[in-house]
This record gives C-alpha cells, structure tokens and sequence, in this order.
C-alpha cells in the first residue's frame, strides 16, 4: 500500500505517492517551496520576481534556481538554432497566452528576441534583466521544481517517492511503468516505458492549446507554433534535464542535444509518425514507426 497526496500547483494537478503519509509539517514546507517558486518564476504574477524585473529593469538577488535553469537554456538555445529561447512571454502574449487569459491572438507574431543572453544575466551573485525582458521557464521550470520537491521529500523521509507534475514524472528508489499519452486520444497510449530512479517528462501541443494550430510550444524565431511534432517524451537522471530535452526534440537539433546528454526518447509527428532514440527502452504500440534518428 501507499498513500498519494493531491493537489492543485502553479497551474497544474500534482500527485506525490509515498510509502507512508507525509507529516503536516512537510507538506507545509513543500506548499511553501511552491509558492515561493511561483512568486519568484511566474510570468502570470504581476508580484513575481520575473515580472518586477521586466517591468523597471534592473538586478535582485539571484535565486538558487537561476544560474542552472540559465545555463541549461543556452544549450538549448545553441542546439536548437535559438528555437528556445527564454524570452518568449510576449510571443505567447500575442497569441493570446497572456497573465489575463485572454486566449484572443491579436493577429501578428512577436518573434522573441535572438540575443536574450544579453538581456539576461547573472554575475556577481544577482540576476539582472533589461526593461520587458520578461522570463518564461516553461521549457524546463516544471522538472527543476518537480526535482528540489522529490528531493526534499525523500531526504526528510529516507523513503521512495514518486512525484507527478501534470505528466513530468520522477521517481525516486521504485519503479514506475508509465503509458505515453496519444496526443489525440487521451483514452490511449502509444507505448509503456518502465522507470526506475528517473525522470521522464512529456511534451505535447494538445496540452496548453487554446484554438485551432494555437499551443505553448512555439519557435521563437518565428513566434509561432510548430506543426510538425505532435508530442516527445524523454527519460533523464533529473526531472529538469527531462524537461528540457522533451521541448528540445520539437526542433532541429534536438535529438542530438539529448544524445549528448545521454537522454532516452519518443517523438510523435502529427501525421502519425513515431521515431525514438537508438536502444530506447520504451515498448510503442504504434505501427506507424519511422527509423531511429
């Protein structure tokens, strides 16, 4: 038996499943640490650290998560041609992505900013930022935050630990086997992957999609939304790592960023097509399979 916590964070449902019930206290702490990455990280709070620093422009003491959650950007950044980019809050703005949930696009596309590195920065211990260089962490903030969650979890409990973020997924001393969500179909899976003291985070355009061809993974060269994958998967040692990499792997140049980084995957393509990592564990059901890339 084990017990499963439930609950509403940062704008999507998780579930941590423990051997044994967590204390009050820890769930305290574990509330505490999410408000206060939402309050330092959110793009939709006008009280974030992001949003303040946008605003004026400016420097403040950089959080822990800064310098690691930047330096995992340029990778992306550089692997993908700057297809990911951290500055891409007002491209999903214009599609109607907005803090007020507008869901309207205004009918022109904002490419983000291709320097973003020189509008961003950390040096000397502080997180500096230009005026409306706002900071989206979507592509990887969800795995750091799933990470220092299982990670303070299962060292106050000297127990496993599985942490579910809204289908970013790290498990912690067990084993999981978990379905690969049809992109079209929730009711199925395209194939089962078994993981033990790893993460595997997905990615789909189904998830976040407010309209016809509208979604959260854009190019953000382009400031539009890519139609060519449909939905990624990828297994790493962290959930942010994780993350990153199934964002990555909707663009060129991301199947080789994970090979560099050792990172297992799945890719669907919206006309159906599957292709995965060379000796990817997983089982996939489609018959549909192009050949490993």
């Amino acid at each position: 038996m084990s017990e499963v916590w439930r609950f509403d964070a940062i704008g999507t449902r998780w579930q941590i499943e423990t051997p044994q019930p967590l204390s009050g206290a820890l769930r305290t702490r574990v509330e505490e640490m999410m408000d206060a990455f939402d309050r330092t990280w959110s793009r939709f709070r006008s009280d974030s650290l992001v949003s303040a620093l946008a605003a004026t422009g400016g420097s403040a003491p950089a959080p822990a998560d800064a310098a690691p959650m930047l330096a995992l950007y340029e990778e992306l950044s550089h692997a993908t041609a700057g297809a990911v980019n951290p500055l891409v809050a007002a491209s999903l703005s214009a599609l109607g992505y907005d803090p007020a949930y507008r869901l309207t696009p205004t009918g022109v596309t904002v490419p983000a900013p291709s320097a973003w590195t020189a509008a961003v920065s950390i040096a000397d211990g502080r997180l500096r930022a230009a005026p409306g260089a706002l900071l989206d962490v979507g592509a990887l903030g969800k795995g750091r935050l799933v990470d220092i969650v299982g990670e303070t979890v299962t060292s106050e409990t000297g127990a496993s630990a599985t942490v579910d973020a809204g289908g970013d997924i790290r498990v912690w001393s067990s084993t999981e086997r978990i379905g690969l969500e049809h992109p079209y179909d929730s009711t199925r899976v395209i194939g089962v992957w078994e993981v033990t003291d790893a993460a595997l985070c997905a990615s789909a355009t189904n998830r976040r999609a407010w309209g016809e061809g509208l979604h959260h993974v854009l190019d953000a060269r382009t400031g539009e939304p890519i139609d060519s994958v449909a939905a990624t998967w990828a297994v790493s040692d962290s959930a942010m790592r994780a993350d990153a990499a199934s964002t990555a792997l909707f663009f060129d140049g991301g199947a080789e960023l994970a090979e560099r980084w050792g990172v297992a995957w799945v890719r669907m393509f919206t006309d159906g097509r599957v292709n995965s990592s060379p000796g990817c564990p997983a089982e996939l059901f489609t018959r549909r399979r192009s050949v490993n890339t």
